[in-house]
């Protein structure tokens, strides 16, 4: 793996060398509890307030007025949860911006629907909240206002000296989230004029996990958590003293180096968007040019997806928009307040620079930045992309993994009648099968394998798909076709359609197409291929022929890519029997691949989704999770063994179980790739006019996907289809989230 730059600091910071070093023997020999009278408790105790006294020093505070907490989270919540609760009686009305960080948005919905009032003030072009909106904002109601001190996106610093003048005049609490400015500037909370003031520890290379909240002396607030009395009897639960020592050096090292680093970090900003800006003279800023965190460097990058330049970036670790929403392509809100043009901020990356940043880092991202910029930009796919790319695991993705075919192959030696080889006149060089052994020693090389196709993609397979809730309101008043030779048309939820040709022949046809779920690029042609194909065996179908649909992004992959693709892909036609007759390709800014395929079938022996009947059986004939795992294997969570397992299941033909279901009264089938067993089971059911009822711990999981999916692992395709399906799913209570 290459040397990875790391330009994400806003994201989070290492923790300092001298901060571990401090750390570590809180966490070996003085591991007492600060609450024990003993020499261990007491060893413990000093070290928890030596460092309240750091931080209080680099606040400009007393001591007594920090209390220590798990993160800005938390403390986010204690400020605004603690101010509403304890003065709910003398009114209900909150002011917040349109930019804040959902460690406040959250907070603000959840007050909401508690019955409280808050109102999000818009901000000008460059991030900033006009004080004046603030006044005018103020009703005999406001309890309590909370504005940022700097954005965490766009760097931009808000006037709060001035709000909190505001604030005074009408004795009302302010509360300013500082995760991101302090160590990073000057935080002094009597210059601020703050009642209240977030402190989080991994933003100044402190380790994750510890925070603080500043309050004003006099300042009152209900107890978010509830126990015994420690920290003054306002923050129960045992002290973490490894972290809070660690916290309180990394306060001492950034009142001590303050003016070093920000300086640094200045030169290393400007001199990467000086780069860039020379190269690429149409990219915007973000943010203000002057009143801005000194490491931040927000850039819209226009006509290009985020996510697809942070995939091409890979030796450079940046984020597109705030590092807590990496997996939505969304606009990112805070852009969105800024009115920042829709073509620019699909494009925008946050780069965010750190004391540990040299500036040959700074010239070499600069120098991988621009040539991505080149390749992805339109008009420029003459540019000749790289033989080789050697990535290592993207931190962002965006509406990962996919819910794809479930039916795991009956074990059987017949053969099947569908692999008889069509009697072409000439044999059609792509359809030769080449065995497993072979291909596999064609490829074990090292640019074969230097290749990861799902980095060259904001998303995996069938999660790309158009929500379920767009697609149907689009489809809605298509017309419906009434053809007397139309078996299955536009007016099922069938993945093929079915035309009637004479008495004894009907034609079934499918298209499906995705973008990448697994790295190999054989790989993905075979699953492709295979997932296609399966459409076909659903219906009750032998498979005739196939095409192909191809994009590629020629300006970014070398050819070869392609040609192992198609090789995947032919090869597992031919295992079905069938040769590919042709095809279609567009270029495109990622790899995609499908396949038209058409087969044929006896008119009486149609299988649709819609003849389920009272008393079926419901049979499913593969483990489900690949979506899960795909989504896992693009963040680097799964191991071999469990990507090899989702990857065998994927490109198994479904033959076997259709074969299997001719000797069976099948009333309905489908196949479930791309909507998940319960989005085609709800189609099924609906087009049935039956109910259904599936017995969650029954239903087949591929070992390991359920680990993944409570490690995170699941993608915006797998939130979408739950979130379409939560007014046709009735769940038991007691069925956990990550089960649904």
């Amino acid at each position: 793996m290459t040397h990875l730059i790391y330009l994400d600091y806003n994201a989070t910071t290492p923790i300092d060398p001298e901060v571990a070093s401090a750390m570590q023997l809180y966490i070996t020999d003085l591991f007492g509890n600060p609450s024990s009278n003993h020499q261990y408790g007491v060893q413990a105790k000093k070290a928890v307030e030596e460092a309240r006294q750091h931080l209080a020093a680099l606040l400009n505070c007393y001591p007594d007025e920090i209390v220590f907490t798990s993160g800005g989270t938390e403390s986010n919540n204690y400020a605004i949860k603690g101010i509403a609760f304890q003065n709910r009686g003398k009114g209900n009305h909150m002011i917040t911006s349109s930019i804040e960080h959902p460690a406040v948005t959250e907070v603000c919905r959840f007050l909401e629907s508690q019955g409280f009032q808050v109102s999000y003030l818009p901000v000008d072009e460059y991030g900033i909240l006009d004080p004046e909106e603030v006044a005018r904002a103020i009703t005999p109601d406001t309890i309590l206002i909370t504005v940022m001190h700097a954005n965490n996106e766009v760097g931009t610093i808000q006037p709060v000296e001035e709000i909190a003048k505001i604030a005074r005049k009408h004795h009302i609490p302010f509360h300013s989230d500082a995760a991101q400015s302090v160590g990073k500037i000057k935080t002094n909370v009597r210059d601020m004029g703050v009642d209240l003031l977030t402190v989080a520890g991994h933003k100044l290379y402190a380790p994750k996990g510890i925070g603080a909240l500043y309050i004003h002396r006099g300042t009152k607030l209900q107890k978010l958590i509830h126990g015994a009395n420690h920290e003054q009897n306002l923050r129960a639960g045992t002290e973490n003293v490894p972290e809070i020592v660690g916290l309180g050096k990394a306060a001492e090292i950034a009142l001590r180096d303050l003016a070093v680093n920000t300086t640094h970090m200045i030169q290393c900003r400007d001199q990467l968007f000086k780069s860039l800006k020379e190269a690429l003279p149409d990219i915007k800023l973000n943010g203000h040019p002057e009143y801005r965190l000194p490491n931040t460097l927000n850039i819209s990058f226009p006509g290009i997806e985020a996510n697809t330049l942070l995939d091409e970036i890979s030796e450079v670790a940046a984020s597109a928009g705030a590092a807590c929403h990496t997996d939505h392509v969304d606009i990112s809100p805070v852009l969105s307040a800024m009115k920042v043009p829709e073509n620019y901020a699909m494009g925008t990356i946050r780069f965010s620079t750190g004391k540990q940043n040299t500036p040959q880092e700074i010239e070499a991202a600069a120098h991988i930045i621009i040539q991505a910029v080149n390749r992805l930009s339109p008009g420029n796919y003459n540019i000749n992309p790289p033989p080789t790319q050697t990535t290592g695991t993207s931190q962002y993705d965006v509406d990962k993994g996919m819910q794809l075919q479930m039916n795991k192959p009956l074990q059987m030696n017949k053969q099947l009648p569908m692999n008889k080889q069509l009697p072409l006149n000439k044999q059609l060089p792509m359809n030769k099968p080449m065995p497993v052994n072979e291909v596999n020693q064609h490829h074990t090389n090292e640019e074969r394998h230097s290749i990861k196709l799902t980095k060259y993609t904001h998303g995996l397979g069938c999660a790309c798909k158009i929500r379920p809730q767009y697609l149907e309101e689009i489809l809605k008043d298509m017309p419906v076709v009434t053809d007397k030779h139309v078996l299955v048309g536009n007016n099922t939820s069938d993945d093929a359609a079915v035309v009637q040709i004479n008495e004894s022949t009907a034609i079934v046809q499918t298209v499906d197409f995705f973008t990448p779920i697994v790295d190999d690029p054989y790989d993905f042609g075979a699953i492709a291929a295979a997932n296609a194909l399966s459409d076909i065996y659903a219906m009750g179908a032998k498979p005739l022929f196939a095409l192909n649909i191809v994009g590629f992004p020629s300006n970014r992959l070398p050819q070869q890519v392609l040609k192992d693709i198609l090789r995947g892909a032919s090869d597992k036609a031919a295992e079905a029997g069938i040769p590919v007759l042709g095809g279609h390709t567009v270029e495109d800014t990622e790899p995609k691949f499908g396949m038209v395929v058409t087969g044929t079938v006896h008119p009486d022996k149609v299988i649709t989704n819609a003849g389920a009947r009272p008393g079926d059986v419901l049979i499913l004939t593969k483990p489900i999770g690949t979506g899960i795992i795909s989504t896992a294997v693009k963040r680097g969570l799964a191991d071999a063994t469990i990507e090899k397992a989702a990857r065998n299941i994927m490109a198994t033909l479904n033959a076997h179980a259709a074969l299997a279901m001719e000797s069976f009264p099948v009333s309905a089938c489908t196949d479930v790739t791309g909507f998940g067993l319960l989005g085609h089971l709800k189609e099924m059911t609906v087009a049935s006019g039956v109910n259904a009822i599936v017995y969650a711990p029954d239903v087949p999981l591929i070992d390991g996907t359920y680990e993944l999916a409570a490690a995170g692992a699941i993608s915006g395709g797998s939130r979408n289809n739950l979130e379409y399906l939560a007014t046709y799913v009735n769940w038991q209570e007691d069925i956990a989230d990550i089960t649904r």
